[in-house]
């Protein structure tokens, strides 16, 4: 006898845990199909851990550096088991507090621990890791099964190994040395960490420069940041092999600018990209499409089946934990709810090195690419920001960006919290809001978003030169 279902729910990550916590409000009966452990990736291999791991860096930074806000500066004693044990013990508070089984039980939540195969369209089978099978029927299905790092095609690294985001926080500490392949944000937030907690560290990028989907003009002024903090920052890198040394350490040879070159360390982490989990689902035999980033979905963010979505990076859209949580949501409400949904493709992000770089919207060049001379860059440099340069943080920019009629179609931010000063930027694009209404909307000073109101209230007086002529000028 199957068991019966409204919903189906495979992964139990950032995607299908906001998207269940949903389901669960709206009294439908729901069962989620998890393999491992609640929390997916967010939890165990990545917000979480590299943030915490950021958190205690940037501690040991500002103790090295505590002249430049008056104070004597000391070396700090690093013992890097100490912070993986912090990490572990953010973990299991997290997991204790919010990421578990009974707490969502509570909601009316049937949680299966097992692997899952989608047998039908309306029905899922899952091989139970306590033995035996359970067949689940349902109206509808939903995908979360995430995404893990992507296998480097590297001669011998295989034999050699290496770390990924998701063995990076099972050791019981830091490497002495660090290699680390990949130009994006995983690789850029963990190496600047590892160089403030005082690892060698080098950065191999295949690219002309790191994070290439964010502003220009403010990576340069990361990379020159991570450059002056010690990182072996190497760009224009083609790696071939991996050899070990007789004392055990790792050598990656390969090309700089066309000219051999070698990198050794105790250690590589491999951060050049994620791949979507869709592996032995039955996907193929039931018919659903699937391509090189993942399920294929619709702005509805169902399959091809229709009674069969996918929500975060399973679906290939964003890889952010973010978006999963939102995705999930909005597919269930195409599910259940009249009418058609509408996934959003504004997905602003954050990359949290510091100072951090967020991102809303098209950069400078892609709104000059699309909207020519309409385009407008609105920037300003946060020494010109009060804030910044009481906290001692000016090393950085507020840049917005926008179009035809002013209105807001990008905003990017270096600064510290750089992710929490971008929301009402990335509200103000998905709502098409002129620069000049933000004018209208008095920011707190001192605070770094003060940065945002003077550049709207830049806008704002050029737009008034227009009608100076209307001015009332006094007779006397």
């Amino acid at each position: 006898m199957a068991d019966n279902y409204d919903l189906v729910i495979i992964g139990f990550g950032s995607a299908g845990m906001v998207a269940s916590e949903f389901a669960a409000s709206l009294d439908l009966k729901v069962a989620v199909v998890e393999r491992n452990r609640v929390g997916g990736d967010c939890l165990w291999t990545g917000c979480v851990p590299s943030k915490a791991l950021l958190s205690s860096a940037k501690v040991a930074h500002h103790m090295r550096h505590a002249d430049h806000w008056g104070i004597e500066p000391v070396e700090p004693e690093v013992d890097t088991s100490k912070v993986w044990s912090r990490i572990r013990s953010i973990q299991q508070q997290i997991a204790d507090a919010d990421d578990n089984a009974p707490r969502y039980e509570a909601m009316g939540l049937e949680i299966v621990f097992g692997n899952a195969r989608i047998s039908g369209p309306n029905e899922v089978t899952v091989t139970l890791n306590d033995g035996g099978t359970r067949a689940l029927t349902t109206r509808h299905v939903l995908l979360c099964t995430g995404s893990r790092p992507i296998e480097p095609n590297v001669d011998g690294i295989a034999e050699a190994g290496y770390l990924t985001s998701e063995t990076l926080f099972e050791l019981d500490r830091a490497p002495e040395s660090v290699v680390i392949v990949g130009g994006g944000p995983i690789a850029i937030e963990m190496a600047q960490g590892f160089r403030r907690l005082g690892l060698p560290t080098t950065v191999l990028q295949k690219g002309s420069g790191i994070l290439p989907r964010d502003e220009p003009d403010l990576v340069e002024i990361l990379q020159q940041q991570l450059l002056d903090e010690g990182v072996d920052l190497c760009l224009d890198v083609n790696t071939k092999r991996v050899t070990i040394e007789p004392d055990g350490r790792k050598t990656m040879h390969g090309t700089q600018a066309g000219a051999p070159k070698s990198w050794t360390a105790h250690e590589l982490l491999v951060a050049v990209g994620r791949r979507p989990n869709v592996d032995g689902m039955g996907l193929e035999e039931l018919g659903v499409d699937v391509g090189p980033k993942g399920v294929v979905v619709d702005e509805r963010l169902r399959t091809n089946v229709k009674t069969i979505y996918a929500a975060g990076d399973v679906a290939g859209r964003y890889l952010f934990t973010h978006s999963a949580g939102y995705e999930g949501v909005r597919a269930i409400r195409d599910m259940f709810f009249p009418g058609k949904g509408k996934a959003d493709e504004l997905v602003p992000w954050c990359t949290f090195t510091d100072p951090e770089l967020a991102h809303a919207g098209m950069t400078s060049t892609e709104a000059v690419e699309k909207y020519g001379d309409d385009a407008m860059v609105w920037r300003q440099d946060l020494m010109h920001n009060d804030r910044a340069r009481a906290d001692g943080t000016a090393e950085g920019a507020i840049v917005i960006v926008t179009g035809p009629k002013r209105k807001i179609v990008g905003a990017h931010i270096l600064a510290p919290a750089a992710g929490e000063m971008l929301q009402e930027l990335s509200l103000a694009i998905r709502e098409e809001l002129k620069l000049t209404q933000i004018a209208g909307l008095i920011h707190v000073y001192p605070t770094l978003s003060t940065g945002i109101g003077q550049l709207a209230g830049e806008a704002a007086f050029e737009g008034a030169q227009k009608y100076k002529w209307l001015v009332r000028k006094s007779k006397g």
